[in-house]
């Protein structure tokens, strides 16, 4: 065995261990003591970066398992998000919401369009994981809509290392500017839930300004943690839409692909059909308490918190491969608009959103 594969099974197996403990401490409540941090130090942008590390070092290691791996477990894994979610509470953002959800959506992957394609050069599907992940929720979008488009591993590690990237700075980035602006906690909290990617770091900058601001808490009688949490879920959901509608986008690629030209429908894989499955299933059967009694509608709930957990782990295991697939070669192909692209993008959606804000 060689010593990069050697290398490869020890990282696998530490990242493995250190997110099982994690679902375990998380779930069953397990005591590690002073060894808690074993649990906690692995996060998506550590296992993407550890990923390229490996592959830029040592090359590609398990070529055929690798590939397997970033690709069935991304999706079962985005069928377990879907316990995740629940429509009742994603839609109670009201009407004003969701218009400002739409046209947001439908707003960020027409620029990621035109700046990707038109004025970049980004290969289509680098530029559309881009826009999707900007448009939406992070990560967690480019792991639904890759295997849909049947994205090369390359094409997912740049769009997940530049969405992740961007997610880092703008955690840190946006409570400082909202602080600067004068924002209300309804201002900010909307705009951190548009221009944020990842809901993790939405959350945390609504918690970080409500922290800045406990006093405008009381005055307003709503926090921007309270109001970005509620329109972030609102824009989750639409990941299933973005999932039916993707085939249509790429129908030529699939069905050259494919060798057989099939109805754009058709080519909607079956992972999102469960993934829709387990949003309703979770919605209106786990935490109903009306349908099941208070009793089983509450450990319906920590069941699913325990899949969706389980699913996150998954998806942050699923990065290192992709990672891995990463080699300098391609690096060099990609070259820097990817990126470029990226930084235009959140720059273009944050100034457009808070205009937006300021002007209703």
């Amino acid at each position: 065995m060689k010593k990069k594969e050697l290398c490869y099974i020890i990282i696998v197996a530490v990242l493995g261990v250190s997110l099982l403990l994690s679902f375990a401490v998380e779930v069953f409540h397990l005591d590690l003591g002073g060894f808690s941090w074993v649990a906690g130090w692995v996060s998506s942008p550590i296992a993407l970066a550890i990923g390229f590390a490996f592959a830029l070092l040592l090359g590609k290691a398990f070529p055929d398992f690798n590939k397997t791996m970033s690709k069935k477990m991304l999706q079962y894994s985005v069928i377990g998000l879907g316990f995740g979610m629940n429509v009742d509470k994603a839609l109670a953002s009201g009407a004003e919401g969701m218009v400002f959800t739409i046209a947001s959506v439908f707003g960020t992957l027409a620029l990621g369009w035109l700046l990707g394609r038109k004025l970049l050069g980004v290969d289509t599907q680098t530029s559309y994981l881009i826009s999707s992940g900007t448009a939406i929720c992070g990560g967690s979008a480019i792991a639904a809509v890759g295997p849909i488009i049947r994205a090369k591993a390359e094409s997912m590690s740049v769009a997940l290392g530049v969405v992740f990237v961007l997610n880092g700075i703008a955690l840190f980035l946006f409570p400082t500017i909202g602080d600067a602006l004068g924002m209300t906690m309804k201002q900010f909290g909307m705009w951190a839930a548009i221009a944020i990617h990842d809901t993790s770091s939405v959350v945390g900058a609504g918690a970080a300004y409500d922290q800045m601001h406990p006093e405008l808490v009381t005055q307003q009688g709503v926090s921007a943690l309270e109001v970005a949490t509620t329109i972030k879920l609102t824009r989750a959901l639409w990941i299933v839409v973005l999932a039916l509608v993707t085939p249509f986008f790429f129908r030529k690629q699939l069905a050259a692909a494919d060798g057989t030209t099939k109805p754009w429908y058709s080519c909607v894989p079956r992972f999102i059909i469960w993934f829709v499955v387990a949003i309703l299933f979770n919605t209106y059967v786990l935490s109903n308490a009306a349908l099941i009694g208070d009793a089983a509608a509450e450990i319906g709930t920590q069941f699913s918190g325990a899949v969706n957990k389980l699913a996150k782990n998954l998806i942050t295991l699923s990065l290192f491969f992709i990672g891995a697939s990463l080699t300098r070669e391609t690096l060099r192909c990609v070259g820097l608009k990817p990126l470029v692209q990226g930084v235009m993008l959140w720059i273009s959606i944050s100034l457009i959103s808070l205009a937006y804000i300021f002007w209703i």
